[in-house]
């Protein structure tokens, strides 16, 4: 039988030390304070960013994104480049019109378009902010990757990455640096991850 390599799904996030993704303070971008250098940091941010063509997002996030950076004419970052260009995709059962280049509404059962995704050819697919999204794709199994980015605060309160209840034995790592910043990022995987393909 002919076997179809799956896409990587992959969850990226900025936390917390103490685990929160939820931004409810200002630490996303300490480096934004004067004499930080935060170069390193978006190069490995742009090297992630090449081996990805879809990103996936719920509505929130995605009207978060959108009322920002395509507003962004001189950033200098190419964050505003990529996610103009990028494939978008965006999880939601009311928004019929998304307003933004390149972008498609998936409007039916996220799990099972989610899936359909990936067996589509294409590079990395990645996921970011979106918690209620995260949630329902790490309890449906389909998550290849987690990619964090902890930064060096603690904020005391907020949602976590993962679902309060739910387990992963073991995680394999398979990426650790630390940034100039301060920033350290983890990638993992599922110890117990099945090769990512499927039998066509």
């Amino acid at each position: 039988m002919r076997r179809l390599a799956l896409r990587t799904l992959a969850i990226t996030q900025n936390m917390t030390v103490d685990g929160s993704i939820e931004m409810l303070g200002d630490w996303f971008e300490p480096q934004s304070q004067a004499g930080v250098d935060n170069s390193d940091l978006m190069e490995h941010l742009h090297r992630q960013d090449s081996q990805a063509d879809a990103l996936l997002v719920g509505r929130q996030t995605f009207e978060d994104l959108r009322g920002y950076w395509p507003l962004q004419t001189d950033d200098a970052t190419g964050i505003a480049a990529y996610l103009n260009s990028v494939r978008k995709y965006v999880v939601s059962a009311t928004m019929t019109a998304p307003e933004w280049q390149n972008s498609t509404v998936l409007s039916g059962d996220a799990v099972e378009q989610v899936r359909s995704l990936k067996e589509q050819p294409g590079k990395d697919i990645v996921v970011t902010g979106s918690i209620t999204l995260c949630h329902t794709l790490i309890e449906a199994g389909l998550v290849d990757e987690y990619r964090l980015f902890v930064y060096p605060i603690v904020q005391g309160r907020g949602r976590r990455l993962f679902p309060d209840g739910f387990e992963l034995p073991a995680l394999s790592l398979l990426e650790a640096k630390t940034f100039r910043s301060g920033v350290t990022h983890w990638r993992y995987a599922p110890a117990s991850r099945l090769p990512r393909t499927a039998t066509a």
